[in-house]
């Protein structure tokens, strides 16, 4: 198992992560590009290398382009900007819930809806920039789990639309209700409320205290040079003992009901979901009204294919309605390879979990091939394959 660990020791804001989390492997470049699939322009990203007390790291800076016309949008405006992006769903699902924390916060503050909030730290370009590179960040990393220290929130005084408050400014104070956090080791704010929405949306345990080994550090650095290093430091951390061998993809499920189809075309069209990149399509014999015979039809695809794959069964069957809806797959590891046996060479299909190989699959077209060529069963090919990988 794969973790990321947040060491809050100094604070955290949405650059800070954004630093840190390239310094540990992000690439730079697809983060950028990632980015420019939100379409709007006025904003660019400079990533390089910096210095707090000794403590290099990678600094990343959202740069404004035309601060005078820059906006200050509501919440909605930033959900449609997000949900209008080709983003994947799993990045939007993970920038919206940090941008709701924003909002509704900022809403308890004002005694407003959070519809109604008009404010810089959601709507402005740098907030959108970095919490929607975070979640660009944590689906690039692929993560089992997230963990982060107590966070450091600081000490002294901020200005803010409220005036001159104390430590933390009223958002953030709102923002980590319920969770663990430290108070005083610097005289300026230490975590913004971007930074503290980062981690209280993504982050699944807060402790102080870590077991695992750390197979990584990395920094991100921050804008002040105080005495205490103004750094943001990760770690990843690998649990030896909890591979799993599974990984979660979302995933679109299309069905349609169909009483009216000649039998005799669904191979046709199972030939062209296929071929047009279904993940897996099939059929269910079923008795709608009337006690009418009918078959259910159901494609499994990419949330990209969707639309694609609707066109294709309204051209190619004689439904007139289809419903869809999301799922989560969960997918044992798998490795191809291919043996000789003494009939010929197969390919095989083997699947693993906690770390153990549970199932091997020789490929049935290669068994198919080989039982015709030779005369023999194709059990009796399948026999020998197994007798291979056994030795």
């Amino acid at each position: 198992m794969k973790i990321l660990y947040y060491d809050c020791f100094a604070g955290i804001s949405g650059d800070m992560n954004l630093g840190a989390l390239i310094d540990l492997g992000v690439d730079a470049d697809y983060l950028k590009t990632e980015l420019e699939k939100l379409n709007i322009d006025g904003f660019h990203l400079e990533i390089k290398t910096d210095q707090r007390r000794g403590i290099t790291g990678t600094k990343a800076d959202v740069i404004i382009e035309n601060q005078e016309n820059e906006k200050h949008r509501h919440l909605r405006h930033v959900e449609e900007i997000v949900n209008n992006s080709s983003l994947s769903e799993s990045v939007k699902t993970n920038a919206l819930k940090i941008f709701d924390l924003v909002a509704v916060a900022e809403a308890k503050v004002h005694n407003i809806s959070k519809e109604k909030v008009h404010f810089h730290e959601v709507g402005a370009l740098d907030s959108i920039a970095d919490i929607v590179g975070a979640a660009i960040c944590l689906e690039y990393l692929k993560v089992d789990k997230v963990m982060a220290s107590p966070i450091q929130l600081g000490g002294g005084t901020v200005k803010c639309a409220h005036g001159i408050m104390p430590v933390p400014a009223p958002a953030t104070a709102e923002i980590v209700k319920g969770i663990p956090v430290k108070t005083g080791l610097v005289n300026h704010e230490a975590t913004t409320p971007t930074g503290a929405a980062i981690l209280v949306a993504t982050v699944d345990e807060f402790t102080g205290q870590i077991s695992l080994p750390i197979t990584k550090t990395a920094y991100g650095i921050g804008n002040r040079d105080s005495e205490v290093p103004n750094v943001l430091r990760v770690y990843l951390l690998e649990d030896a003992t909890s591979v799993t061998d599974v990984t979660n993809e979302e995933a679109i499920v299309l069905e349609s009901n169909i009483d009216d189809m000649n039998p005799e075309h669904y191979d046709f069209l199972l030939e062209q979901l296929f071929e047009a990149g279904a993940s897996d399509a099939w059929l269910v014999p079923m008795i709608m009204k009337k006690s009418r015979p009918a078959v259910q039809l159901s494609v499994l695809c990419k949330e990209e294919l969707r639309e694609k794959l609707k066109g294709l069964i309204f051209t190619f069957s004689t439904s007139i309605g289809i419903r869809e809806y999301r799922v989560t797959k969960n997918m044992l590891r798998r490795e191809e390879s291919t043996i000789e046996t003494s009939y010929g060479a197969v390919r095989i299909k083997q699947s693993f979990y906690n770390g153990k190989l549970v199932r091997t699959k020789p490929e049935f077209d290669d068994c198919k091939k080989l039982a015709i060529q030779h005369q023999l069963s194709i059990s009796e090919i399948e026999k020998e394959v197994n007798k291979q990988v056994e030795s």
